[in-house]
């Protein structure tokens, strides 16, 4: 073949060669484009599960007034449904002496991993509010520690009854069980008393993250 045939063969081949290199280079740079986007999203997905927030709860000061020369708190404690924050499931009312009113909790957490895939996120049982003028054990009961929060009795409806109670009636051998605790994907099973000083007119809202942080936010009542 002659010089002057085989040269534009060689170009056409090499210029082939070119747009099949691009190609290939633009086909996997669309797709690692692709795949960070969707890595992007379920990063998204991990810090949302990680940071969210839930409304559990609420109190408000019913009146305040001084007796014997020591100010008492009447106080009305409403914790809300899980996936309606204006719905009551449970009302309690009671009077403390002093306004630094202490609200009580037994937190279940559970491993971050967990929370990031949005398998789990913290439960909680409330347990008692008092006042610091009084000992955790004289406090007034919100729920009782041997039975099941009413907030969580539809996630536990196809269980026996005797089932769900073991669970929250064993609930403090749990916490001492590492080898349960890892079976169940729990990093810590605590009580976590929040407490605030109280005055007519603030609305307590009792709020609790996905990894079992609780705080209450103050905000003015309407």
């Amino acid at each position: 073949m002659k010089l002057n045939k085989v040269i534009p063969v060689l170009l056409i081949i090499l210029a082939l060669a070119a747009v099949l290199y691009l190609a290939r280079g633009f086909y996997y740079g669309s797709k690692t484009i692709h795949d960070l986007l969707v890595e992007n999203k379920k990063l998204k997905s991990a810090i949302t599960n990680l940071t969210t927030e839930e409304q559990i709860g609420y109190a408000k000061v019913v009146s305040q007034e001084v007796k014997d020369s020591n100010l008492y708190t009447t106080i009305k404690f409403v914790e809300t449904a899980r996936n309606d924050k204006n719905t009551k499931i449970l009302e309690k009312e009671c009077t403390i002496e002093g306004d630094i009113v202490l609200f009580d909790a037994l937190i279940v957490k559970f491993s971050d991993k967990m929370v990031m895939d949005g398998k789990e996120k913290a439960i909680y049982l409330w347990r008692r509010i008092y006042g610091e003028k009084m000992t955790p054990q004289n406090g007034f009961p919100i729920e009782e520690t041997s039975k099941e929060p009413v907030r969580y009795n539809d996630l536990l409806k196809f269980l026996p009854q005797k089932e769900k109670d073991l669970f929250w009636s064993n609930i403090w051998d749990l916490a001492n069980d590492n080898e349960k605790l890892k079976e169940y994907g729990i990093t810590a099973v605590y009580g976590n008393a929040v407490y605030n000083k109280l005055t007519k007119g603030k609305v307590y809202i009792f709020k609790i993250s996905s990894t079992g942080q609780l705080y209450p936010e103050v905000i003015p009542e309407m």
